[in-house]
């Protein structure tokens, strides 16, 4: 009679070892399917701001190649800030269409410095710690680099600023 209680008593705890690895099996695979849902789920997308949404709209400069003509030097300026003055220093190539406003681009270096310089110089240390601040003195340099551009050859040349190089201290 003994023996028989210790056989019933060993089938008993197996089957609860088995119920809990039911169980975690269970939980396990329903945390996967909610995990793969929310990752792999219907998002809607984004709104686009104003302001990316105006750049898109423009028309490009020139289709044809894309060509990138590099900064001589990078732009290192002083950036004041609530909490203190920062030293950045930016690295910019330039991104134009075909080999004619790549030329374009390189005669008139000095200027488009010059304009770039007095973008950076007009920044805000506090915004540019931020990606939305780099975001927006990027586009802020190339609206003016396009409008000195179109000044000078009567056309926007430079389609887009690009920072190749970022630092702040």
């Amino acid at each position: 009679m003994a023996d028989e209680d210790l056989e019933i008593e060993e089938g008993g705890k197996k089957k609860g070892k088995m119920m809990i690895i039911i169980i975690a099996v269970v939980v396990l695979l329903a945390g996967g399917g909610a995990g793969a849902f929310f990752f792999l789920g219907g998002e809607e997308p984004e709104e686009v701001d104003a302001a990316a949404e105006e750049v898109m709209e423009e028309e490009p400069v020139n289709t044809g190649l894309a060509m990138y003509v590099a900064m001589p030097r990078p732009f290192q300026f002083n950036a004041p800030g609530v909490a203190r003055e920062r030293l950045v220093q930016i690295e910019v190539q330039l991104m134009v269409r075909g080999i004619e406003n790549e030329e374009r681009a390189k005669r008139h270096i000095p200027m488009i410095e010059g304009t770039i310089l007095s973008v950076f110089s007009a920044a805000n240390a506090d915004e540019l710690v931020t990606d939305v601040g780099k975001v927006d003195l990027k586009e802020k340099a190339t609206a003016q680099v396009r409008q000195v551009m179109n000044e000078l050859e009567k056309d926007p040349v430079v389609e887009q600023v690009l920072f190749t190089g970022f630092v702040i201290q």
